[in-house]
């Protein structure tokens, strides 16, 4: 099985917070109560003096915090309440502390993160003075999921701003903050439908003679090639899979690439294009679109 999701029945969601908690706003309000996609049921945060908490408790989410005493106790304490609230998809959203091995593991696949650089480039902390200093002429964000390393993990979904002439980092973070707040709901809708996943048991046999092709692909271009294979395995076209990564695929592997695509941004030119298709191909990739674009 590529991916945990999709579940068949609305996801329990948890987000662990550090800070503010804007992106963990823009979370409650994509994924409220009775959502069929899911909802947030558990807010978690390393400092009890989190925004992020006050946000949650307003909205009658559980909010709890667990003051850090140590990475080994609080990493206990929140395990515990991940599985006693029956959660199935853990959202980082500014939790400030690195998560040790033993919690990533069980959780690889259905944990994520946000990062605010266009990763693999610059992970880590200071991000827009950086990307100021470096004298970038574009940034964005990144959904990721969380491995044992800091911002290294598959990505999920890419967004890109400008930077314009005179920005400082105050002004980037404020521009980059309003994409982020739209990319990580569409990118937890992507996760959910199961049309993201990380590289594991299973994908080289689906992939076939296209995996030598997709391991030399960049962090960058593989969420590109999987939402492919995921789209075709969804359409009962798992078969044609590896034919269609490379580029052999036919009006079905043409229509799965242009809808991986258009899930990761709008473009009228691919639109079009999709639109020329045969109607048995578009219907099936505008029905993948309308799904994770629709909020409900």
């Amino acid at each position: 099985m590529l991916s945990p999701f999709p579940l068949g029945r609305p996801a329990r969601m948890a987000v662990m917070a550090s800070g503010r908690g804007t992106n963990l706003e823009a979370l409650l309000e994509a994924f409220p109560p009775q959502n069929p996609w899911g909802e947030v049921v558990l807010v978690l945060s390393d400092n009890p003096e989190a925004y992020a908490l006050k946000r949650a408790s307003r909205r009658g989410v559980e909010a709890l915090a667990i003051p850090w005493r140590g990475r080994k106790a609080f990493e206990r304490e929140a395990l515990d309440l991940l599985r006693a609230r029956n959660v199935d998809l853990v959202l980082l959203a500014g939790f400030m502390r690195l998560l040790s091995p033993g919690f990533v593991e069980p959780w690889y696949g259905r944990l994520l993160n946000i990062h605010p650089s266009l990763l693999p480039d610059y992970p880590g902390l200071h991000v827009h003075r950086r990307v100021l200093e470096a004298g970038e002429r574009e940034t964005g964000s990144t959904v990721h999921f969380v491995d044992q390393g800091m911002d290294t993990g598959p990505i999920v979904l890419q967004g890109r701003v400008p930077v314009l002439p005179g920005d400082t980092p105050e002004t980037l973070e404020r521009r980059v903050l309003f994409l982020e707040h739209r990319l990580y709901p569409k990118a937890v809708r992507l996760v959910l439908s199961g049309l993201a996943f990380p590289p594991g048991d299973g994908l080289k046999a689906l992939l076939g003679e296209a995996w030598p092709r997709f391991q030399g692909l960049s962090p960058r271009e593989k969420p590109l090639y999987l939402r492919v294979a995921a789209l075709l395995s969804a359409w009962g076209l798992g078969g044609l899979v590896p034919a269609a990564l490379m580029g052999q695929g036919g009006d079905w592997g043409r229509g799965a690439f242009l809808a991986a695509h258009l899930l990761a941004e709008d473009h009228p030119a691919l639109r079009r294009e999709l639109a020329e298709l045969p109607e048995e191909v578009r219907l099936r990739a505008e029905e993948a679109l309308r799904r994770v674009e629709s909020p409900l």
